[in-house]
Parts: structure tokens; C-alpha cells; sequence
């Protein structure tokens, strides 16, 4: 009896997370790894290996709805990805190494600390509905990093262009060591690459980082099964559950306002830093 509860709470845990991730493009990850180490008392490998496997039924579910709804910058996703997958493999490898050391804890509080250190800049752009014309530098142009969708809420084609190419990839190779180290998606960091690196509008931000997430977590997933750190008991229920969120949230998105988007994700990245320091401080 014990188990089942253990299993139906996790699966509606996940359904929350898969949710909350699809909207502000972070993956199941940013709620359900914190959740199974401080809540369920699960080892943090075993919570990384679980968590890794709901971000993949994140991406799997919305990435394919967004690019339906051609919301996703495809082009854009597959260049930055060239930084992301090298961190991942890292990333990965470094979990299956420091699992069992002292260095996790305060790895977890630095990011922390380097998370709410982001916030203030999403507060100051909060009222931005789109991006204002930006200068596309030379990679950018050499890549062709822009694009345009529609906007169903305001009923017109936007257009967008990218720049600061070299800062999104240096964010972006981090943001696949973050995945592969912490199993938190890594979406908060392709987030902010996208939309303050690039300038890309939030909902064009949020749907390439899904698609983006499923590539990175995919790198790294084959390490933690090798190191024996995916567990089919939990990564079931998370993978189920996630993948039923996403789904409901991909079809919410395109409804919302760019500004909305930005509010969740700046909610979300801030209880994601604080509960992160909290992780770490526990584990100390």
C-alpha cells in the first residue's frame, strides 16, 4: 500500500512539473529532482537519473507540440546545441564521479547563488512583450539566427533576429553541465541564453529550450544508466507524469502573453535557486 501511494504521489507531482516546465521551457526536472531528495529522501544520483528521464518526456511531448505550432527555432536550437551536448557529457560524467563526495552540497548552493543573481534581470525586462530591433552580429548572420511565428494572441507575424552569439554558446555549454550534473533541465540557463543573449521573444525562448532540453538530457541519460543511477521505479511514474503536463501546458502557451510567459519563468527560476541552496544546505 505504502508503494502505491509513493508511486501515485510522484506521478501527480510530476503532472505539476511537466506543467510548470513546458511553460517556462525548464523541463520536469527544475521541480521534481529538488522534490525527490528533500521530500521522498531519494539519493541524490538516483534523484538526477529520474529526473533526467522526466526532462526527455518533457522535451518528447512539448518540443513536438511547439514545433507543430512553429514556435520553435529549429536552426537556432541545432547550432547552440554544438555547446550543449560536450557539457552534458560532462556534466554526467561528474555525477556518476561526485555522487558519493562532500564537493555536491556546495556545488548546489553555488548555482543557487548564481541563479538569484539572474533575477533582477528578468524583473527589469518584465514589461517587454517583444524584443526591440536588435543588431545581429557576424555569427549570427553568418547562421541566419532569425526567424518569425505567429502570434495568436496578437494576431500578427513577429519577427526576430539574434545576437551575441558567442555569450548565448558559452551560457549554453554551462546549461548542459548544469543538466548532466544536477538533472534540473538545464532549461533555466537556454532561457536565459535565448531570450537575454539572443533577444528572442519569451515564447520563441520557451519552446526552443524544449526542444533543446530533449537533445542535451539525451547526451547524458546514457551515462546515468551506465553508472546505474536510472531507476525504473521511480523514472516510470516521472516519465508518465511529465509527459502528461507537458502536453497540457504546450497547449496553453501560444494563448499567453509573452510578458505572462516571463513572470512564470522568473517565479520559477527563483523558487528553483532558493530551493537549490536549500538542497545543498541540507546535504552540508
Amino acid at each position: 500500500m505504502l508503494l502505491i501511494v509513493l508511486v501515485v504521489s510522484l506521478l501527480l507531482i510530476a503532472v505539476a512539473a511537466g506543467f510548470v516546465g513546458s511553460l517556462a521551457g525548464l523541463g520536469g526536472g527544475v521541480v521534481l529532482a529538488p522534490v525527490l531528495v528533500l521530500f521522498f529522501n531519494v539519493p541524490f544520483g538516483y534523484a538526477i537519473g529520474a529526473s533526467a528521464v522526466s526532462v526527455l518526456a518533457t522535451a518528447a511531448t512539448s518540443g513536438a507540440a511547439y514545433v507543430h505550432d512553429r514556435l520553435t527555432d529549429l536552426r537556432i536550437g541545432s547550432v547552440l546545441e554544438i555547446a550543449t551536448v560536450p557539457g552534458a557529457l560532462i556534466g554526467a560524467s561528474a555525477t556518476v564521479v561526485l555522487s558519493h563526495t562532500s564537493l555536491v552540497p556546495v556545488l548546489l548552493i553555488l548555482l543557487g547563488v548564481v541563479l538569484v543573481s539572474t533575477v533582477p534581470g528578468s524583473l527589469s525586462m518584465r514589461h517587454e512583450e517583444h524584443p526591440p530591433d536588435v543588431e545581429p552580429d557576424a555569427l549570427s548572420r553568418r547562421f541566419h539566427l532569425e526567424g518569425n511565428y505567429y502570434d495568436l494572441l496578437h494576431q500578427k507575424v513577429v519577427h526576430y533576429k539574434g545576437q551575441n552569439t558567442v555569450t548565448a554558446l558559452l551560457v549554453m555549454f554551462a546549461a548542459g553541465i548544469v543538466s548532466g550534473l544536477f538533472g534540473i533541465g538545464s532549461g533555466v540557463l537556454k532561457v536565459l541564453a535565448l531570450d537575454r543573449a539572443l533577444r528572442l521573444p519569451m515564447k520563441v525562448a520557451t519552446a526552443t529550450s524544449n526542444f533543446m532540453i530533449g537533445v542535451t538530457v539525451t547526451a547524458g541519460v546514457g551515462v546515468l544508466f551506465a553508472g546505474g543511477l536510472i531507476v525504473p521505479m521511480l523514472a516510470a511514474p516521472a516519465a508518465v507524469g511529465t509527459a502528461a503536463g507537458a502536453f497540457a501546458g504546450s497547449r496553453l502557451l501560444p494563448k499567453l502573453t509573452n510578458r505572462l510567459i516571463r513572470w512564470v519563468f522568473t517565479a520559477v527560476l527563483l523558487v528553483l535557486a532558493i530551493e537549490t541552496i536549500v538542497r545543498g544546505a541540507f546535504a552540508l
